[in-house]
């Protein structure tokens, strides 16, 4: 059975429905956030990042981080408005949360000591709550929530 490794909870700053996980030092990356974002779908990836379309235009959401040392337990996705699973590579073992708006943010996000393939499952809840935020009153803290799973591609 997998054993939860590490776990942290960060915000991310969402501008133009959109926010990004990718390398903490983005210097080699081919692509760096938000070049390609493809705001047409929940959960799209580029070499070294992970882009998720939010359900809000500006807002800051709450992202629980998971690191395992298997595959989890699957959620129930009756608890979740989307979920999306995908392969990612990290070249260093540390990314950071990237927003249109702000740039990189402060956190740094340990997935591992060094390099490796990650599998990752993305859950998001409260999309319909920020979209009506952002049409509303403008922007909020935590309506849209995240849980993004970590575990080695190889396990």
């Amino acid at each position: 059975m997998a054993q939860l490794v590490r776990q942290q909870r960060v915000d991310a700053y969402v501008g133009y429905h959109a926010f990004g996980l990718q390398e903490s030092d983005d210097a080699d990356l081919p692509v760096p956030f938000p070049d390609n974002f493809d705001h047409r779908v929940f959960l799209s990836t580029h070499p070294g990042r992970l882009d998720i379309t939010s359900g809000g235009h500006t807002h800051t959401a709450t992202v629980r981080i998971e690191v395992w040392d298997g595959a989890p337990p699957q959620e129930d996705p009756a608890g979740w408005d989307e979920q999306a699973e995908a392969g990612f590579e990290s070249t260093s073992g540390q990314v950071a949360v990237w927003s249109l708006h702000t740039g990189r943010a402060d956190d740094v996000i340990v997935l591992g000591d060094t390099s490796g393939s990650w599998h990752v499952r993305v859950s998001c809840a409260g999309r319909a709550e920020a979209a009506a935020l952002s049409e509303g009153e403008g922007t909020g803290h935590g309506v849209e929530r995240y849980l993004m799973q970590f575990w080695p591609a190889d396990a």
